[in-house]
């Protein structure tokens, strides 16, 4: 795995709502620590940071700008600087200004993680791929909630995030881990910095 130094990293929907209990039950119980180690390997590397928010405009919704779980929680808090971008639909570049930042930067791929992987995480992915973009998905990055189909049947969170990877590989993003996505990223910082010594040492 190869990342580009103008790789930008997108946090997709890490707010306090995520947690309320109407969600159900979770997989992937490590992955607001998997969403730190990112955001620090990319800071640390100087790579570019977008931060999404769900900014919902149904009613009662935790999502919903004034409610009290509509903040970021603290693993995936923005820092200084760090745009970010507000949605109210599933897709992140659905009436927002993201496409438009990656075009301005140059970012032509995208590491994506955050929630839900079966909802907003899918349908921004499936978007960039359509679009264009080069994506990988960081499957224990994000989660997935048990899921209830029309016919009655709860599908476990596990087995949700398992097809709803399989989906997007290959089609419209490559998955990978957060163990090889940071060896990936501090690569690429360590190959920016022997370029920047070999240009300083020529003077």
């Amino acid at each position: 795995m190869r990342l580009p130094p103008d790789t930008a990293l997108v946090v997709i929907d890490m707010q306090h709502a995520i947690d309320d209990p109407r969600w159900g039950p979770r997989n992937n119980g490590g992955a607001e620590q998997a969403v730190a180690a990112l955001l620090a390997a990319w800071r640390e590397a100087a790579m570019p940071v977008i931060h999404v928010r769900h900014d919902s405009v149904e009613p009662g919704s935790p999502y919903r700008p004034g409610q009290p779980m509509h903040d970021f929680k603290p693993e995936a808090a923005p820092l200084a600087g760090e745009p970010v971008v507000a949605k109210s639909s599933g897709s992140a570049f659905v009436g927002t200004e993201l496409e438009r930042l990656l075009d301005d930067g140059g970012q032509m791929t995208l590491v994506v993680c955050g929630v839900l992987a079966h909802n907003s995480v899918d349908t921004t992915v499936r978007h960039a791929g359509c679009l264009g973009f080069r994506v990988f998905v960081v499957e224990d990055a994000c989660w997935s909630v048990d899921v209830r189909d029309r016919h009655g049947r709860t599908w476990p969170a596990e087995a949700v995030h398992a097809l709803s990877m399989a989906h997007l590989d290959g089609e419209y993003a490559k998955i990978a881990g957060t163990a090889a996505t940071l060896a990936a990223v501090r690569l690429t910082a360590a190959q920016g910095a022997w370029k920047r010594q070999r240009r300083a040492a020529r003077g």
